[in-house]
């Protein structure tokens, strides 16, 4: 796809496989790009040190501290002279036999994936609403929507994104301010072995544990065995709607090579036709959310 003209571009989440594959190729296209992580020492220092080698401006974020959300911002609108677009990529993994998690445990996840998302959006949404412009992405999951067993507080924090998102994609419109959803398939990435679990354990529910383990390595197994199914994958597809021009972007976008994504896609479709119901009812206008799934 042919790159429009140099967007300045914040990426959270720069240490993950997806949040660096993007980090690299909206680079490579010519965007000045400023990535975030936690600290960029430690365990973060290789990777910091390549993004840098990359061009890409590494900002230190922890996504749940209000405070180092403000500055990381800051520091990055005085790097990049400006902002132009925001992709809130950070986020965890949970599995775990749901009654297991403590509300304490739901909500680091929830502080994370979603609260971390509203931190952000409350410190950039400032510079974009006075330029009249601007791009917001999200990254959710195939299972943003709906809830799959052992995986429900992962499930319900994105299906909150989701929510959160689509209400901002109607209210920002006004600003001159586009977003898309990217809802990822599952990756054989270091993400998988970091998921969070519960710390409590029962021997009511000694089966099913004793099944989780055996049931995420094959998954992993699965999805290594595919060579399409890779962070990069979801990396192009998220610049390539970056690079279309306002207006032209769907809402939502399955980044998929496994076949699983093809009944999202189509639940995705069907969302959006009830959506578009559902703010005509309401006399709101339908041009608010154009929520078709589009390509793939």
């Amino acid at each position: 796809m042919k790159t429009q003209a140099p967007k300045r571009i914040l990426v959270t989440g720069a240490s993950g496989a997806v949040g660096y594959a993007t980090c690299d190729i909206l680079a490579a296209r010519g965007h000045r790009v400023a990535g975030t992580m936690r600290s960029r020492y430690g365990r973060n220092a290789g990777r910091a040190d390549a993004l840098e080698a990359l061009g890409v401006t590494v900002v230190e974020m922890d996504v749940t501290t209000e405070t180092s959300v403000g500055e990381g911002v800051a520091a990055t609108v005085d790097a990049l002279e400006g902002l132009d677009t925001v992709f809130n990529n950070a986020g965890i993994g949970s599995y775990g036999v749901q009654e297991l998690f403590s509300a304490e445990e739901m909500h680091r996840v929830f502080d994370v994936n979603v609260h971390g998302v509203q931190r952000v959006m409350r410190a950039v949404l400032p510079h974009l609403r006075r330029q009249g412009a601007g791009t917001i992405a999200y990254t959710s999951s195939l299972i943003g929507r709906i809830s799959v067993p052992f995986y429900a507080t992962y499930c319900a924090s994105k299906w909150a994104l989701e929510a959160i998102a689509q209400a901002y994609r109607a209210e920002l419109a006004r600003f001159g301010i586009d977003s898309f959803i990217v809802e990822p398939g599952a990756l054989p990435t270091p993400f998988l072995d970091g998921m969070f679990t519960p710390s409590e354990k029962s021997d009511d529910y000694a089966p099913e544990a004793a099944a989780l383990e055996p049931s995420l390595k094959g998954m992993i197994e699965f999805l290594k065995s595919n060579p399409e199914q890779t962070p990069e994958m979801v990396a192009e597809v998220v610049a390539d709607l970056l690079d279309k021009p306002h207006g032209e972007r769907p809402f939502r976008v399955v980044a998929d090579r496994t076949g699983m994504g093809d009944a999202i896609a189509g639940y995705n479709e069907l969302l959006g036709r009830v959506t578009r119901d559902i703010y005509v009812a309401n006399g709101m206008s339908a041009d608010l959310l154009s929520l078709n799934a589009g390509p793939t």
